[in-house]
């Protein structure tokens, strides 16, 4: 039987990238785990860092769907699913293979070694998309290696390694993203445009990341909180990028406890910070051109408002596209900026 490894790659990457932005300090990466005759056991990705990493999350699902052991769905714990499949298996992954985007995690650390689990259950074969670059982390592959398991690299890599950027970018020094909603017909004001599952989406994001970048203009006439308020989180610090240092006290933002914001006119703040974010229009679109990374475009399925981005040569790759009932979510990068490096 020929196996479509791209096909199943795919399917782990298009799961990984709903979390992207959401895993910080930890990288996004999908699962898939398939049967003998290639059939879909599972379909599954990393959520947050200290949760399951995908190849658990993977599994655990695998393991219900073979066996329907229902016990495992009531574990959460890392740990106690890697006991869990220890204990009870039972041979039952004999036939299966794993992809991930990314090698198995060799070291012990919020969560067990993905490596380790996969070398005791008896799996046949493992794909992978990227190899971990994190020196404390790789080795996975070894590992699985040493175990019998039939292993193989480089599956859609260039694709997980797009993935996988974010992470290798904050290990080094900083990943920037730049997110913006619009509506078809490309108009950016007049009120909110995005659906609440999508600004949830962003407040989630504003919880893991370190910094929020808004420029000035937009602090005055929208008067934001910029908080993580509809999923509980914390609210990052804030970064106003504006000449004029002048700003009205009684603006939400400024009243958030446990809050830095900064005013400057320029960007060199963001050297002391891992993930950031920046929310804006055109103007800040033209002026963090030569620092963001990738770029995240929330698509309101609706027509209105006046004023749109009047950029004329600017133009994207797209990384992924995730759709649902109301808007698209396109992650990017744009050509002949560092974002494609």
């Amino acid at each position: 039987m020929v196996i479509d490894t791209n096909f199943y790659m795919k399917l782990a990457l298009d799961e990984a990238w709903k979390y992207q932005g959401l895993t910080y300090p930890n990288p996004a990466v999908g699962c898939t785990v398939t049967g003998k005759n290639g059939e879909i056991l599972a379909v599954e990705a990393h959520k947050k860092a200290g949760s399951p990493h995908a190849e658990v999350e993977a599994l655990k699902s695998a393991y219900f769907k073979l066996t329907n052991d229902k016990k495992i769905l009531n574990i959460t714990s890392s740990s106690q699913i890697h006991e869990y499949l220890l204990e009870n298996h039972n041979n039952c992954f004999n036939s299966i293979s794993i992809f991930s985007t990314l090698e198995p995690c060799s070291h012990i650390g919020k969560t067990p070694s993905c490596a380790t689990l996969i070398s005791k259950l008896g799996i046949k074969k493992l794909f992978v998309g990227s190899l971990d670059s994190n020196k404390e982390a790789s080795g996975g592959n070894e590992i699985v290696e040493n175990s019998g398991v039939e292993t193989k690299n480089g599956v859609l890599e260039k694709e997980c390694d797009a993935l996988l950027k974010p992470f290798n970018l904050w290990q080094k020094k900083r990943f920037v993203f730049f997110k913006w909603a619009q509506r078809l017909n490309g108009t950016v004001d007049a009120g909110i445009i995005s659906s609440k599952k999508s600004r949830i989406l962003v407040h989630a994001m504003r919880d893991v990341c370190d910094l929020l970048v808004i420029g000035g203009n937009s602090v005055r006439v929208d008067r934001p909180t910029l908080d993580a308020r509809l999923v509980d989180g914390k609210a990052p610090d804030i970064l106003i990028v504006s000449r004029n240092k002048e700003f009205d006290e009684t603006i939400p933002l400024f009243n958030i406890k446990n809050r830095k914001v900064i005013i400057s006119d320029n960007f060199s703040v963001l050297d002391n910070y891992k993930n950031i974010m920046i929310e804006g229009g055109e103007n800040m679109f033209n002026l963090s051109k030569n620092i963001v990374d990738y770029y995240l475009c929330f698509l309101s399925l609706q027509i209105g408002g006046n004023n749109n981005f009047t950029n004329k040569d600017d133009k994207f790759s797209i990384l992924n596209i995730q759709k649902d009932e109301q808007d698209i979510i396109m992650w990017m990068k744009q050509a002949n900026n560092r974002g494609n490096k």
